[in-house]
């Protein structure tokens, strides 16, 4: 049985999880127990999504394969954990990643510790940061935060941070938290 574990950063497209895990990275970068991973996605590198990619031929290899500790599908793409993801954990880590709300309940049918922290922000804000990527029109949008809503009522955080303040302030909070989490890990 694994000793660390698998924190869960969810929360709606441009709420700030990369910006959040990032902050969390470098504060906590000369802490090896700490593991932030990069998950796999079936789509090309952008500004907006810290990630590594891969193509759609490899993410079914991959989960054919059983390659890939979690994979779940989004938005028409294809999203998976590396395996290095298992190893970090079973040597005790606490492991970070963006992760998806739907894929909660496969990430803990596989890790026996997984923590969930949801980031929201208000919605004018997230508003604001969806139009400045350029993917959706501005009713795309609305019709996203009405879906978000919905959504966020289907998780249960162990963590929730509102992410409208100064990134010492919100990020403070994810990295007081993921030390928290090492200072109780059994490694």
């Amino acid at each position: 049985m694994s000793s660390g574990v698998l924190v869960a950063v969810v929360g709606p497209s441009g709420v700030g999880k990369d910006t959040l895990i990032g902050h969390a990275k470098a504060a906590l970068a000369q802490d090896d127990g700490f593991v932030f991973v990069r998950r796999l996605v079936t789509r090309d590198e952008n500004a907006f999504e810290d990630h590594d990619t891969l193509d759609e031929a490899a993410f079914a290899r991959g989960v054919e394969t059983g390659s890939f500790p979690v994979s779940w599908r989004a938005h028409g793409l294809g999203y998976a954990l590396p395996a290095a993801t298992s190893e970090a954990i079973d040597n005790g880590a606490v492991v970070i990643c963006n992760f998806s709300r739907g894929a909660i309940a496969a990430a803990r049918e596989r890790f026996a510790a997984v923590r969930v922290v949801a980031i929201s922000a208000p919605d004018a804000v997230l508003a604001a940061r969806l139009i400045a990527r350029g993917r959706e029109t501005e009713a795309g949008v609305a019709a996203r935060l009405e879906r978000e809503a919905v959504c966020a009522r289907e998780v249960d955080p162990d963590l929730t941070i509102v992410n409208d303040r100064p990134i010492e302030q919100s990020g403070g909070e994810l990295v007081a938290y993921l030390r928290s989490l090492r200072v109780g890990a059994s490694v």
